[in-house]
């Protein structure tokens, strides 16, 4: 199975190496891009002393990271991937990610366990229609969800990266909680993570992409949610979903 490899911790980064996976004419090796990742360190390898506002920012996305992992959570709020749109995530340590994308035109569902990412076959294909390149899904497949291994867990679509740097202008209170923001940016994209005072909680992020925004705020931590991840008989892997519908 290809795996996605990505530049980012961001939705549309994501959607970006899905597509550039299905468009690839073969599975040849990949050479490892400078700019992947790290895989984040496990929720157990957490520093025994807890992170404040005065830890090194460093510690400080450690800490986050790894509290956002371990807990559930659910999040909601705009998108600037697929031309822009409302989402909802839900996060549960045991049972995995699930994302909800509501456009004008579409409604997106894509999913994540154990490093699998299953995302709706229309999903894929209107990523594909945005980079230029248009594929006809068949009615066959249309239910299809298309699985890829990711290389960086299913807490690629909230991390916070390690580059971020402290933004102590943008500090503020969300939800009535006083945040430290962190900025995270590279050229025409960039995002702003506050992270709670006091606890190990991303509690909002606010992105730009290409000029477009978007705000997502995250709540509900701890409590209980239902995620079932799509059935095998209504899943593929991306290699499989390529050769029936490109013929490479």
């Amino acid at each position: 199975m290809r795996r996605i490899r990505t530049a980012g911790t961001t939705l549309p980064a994501l959607l970006v190496a899905a597509a550039l996976a299905l468009a690839a004419t073969g599975c040849g090796n990949e050479k490892d891009s400078a700019d992947d990742p790290e895989p984040s360190a496990p929720a157990s390898s957490a520093s025994s002393e807890p992170a404040t506002p005065d830890s090194p920012v460093a510690e400080r996305i450690k800490a986050v990271n790894e509290g956002m992992r371990g807990t559930s959570f659910h999040a909601s709020g705009t998108t600037t991937a697929l031309g822009g749109g409302r989402q909802d995530m839900w996060s549960d340590p045991e049972q995995g990610f699930h994302m909800r994308m509501r456009g004008k035109d579409f409604t997106h569902e894509i999913y994540c366990k154990n490093g699998t990412t299953y995302m709706s076959s229309a999903m894929l294909a209107d990523t594909l229609k945005q980079r230029g390149q248009r594929i006809e899904v068949p009615d066959r497949l249309a239910d299809t969800y298309v699985t890829s291994e990711t290389n960086d867990g299913c807490d690629v679509f909230y991390r916070i990266a390690d580059t971020g740097k402290p933004a102590p202008d943008k500090d503020r209170k969300v939800a009535g909680k006083q945040t430290t923001a962190i900025a995270v940016s590279d050229g025409t994209t960039s995002d702003t993570y506050f992270l709670q005072n006091g606890a190990p909680r991303l509690l909002r992020m606010d992105s730009t992409r290409d000029g477009r925004t978007s705000t997502t705020t995250y709540d509900s931590f701890g409590k209980k949610f239902t995620i079932t991840v799509p059935p095998s008989d209504k899943t593929m892997p991306m290699d499989e979903f390529r050769r029936r519908v490109t013929g490479s």
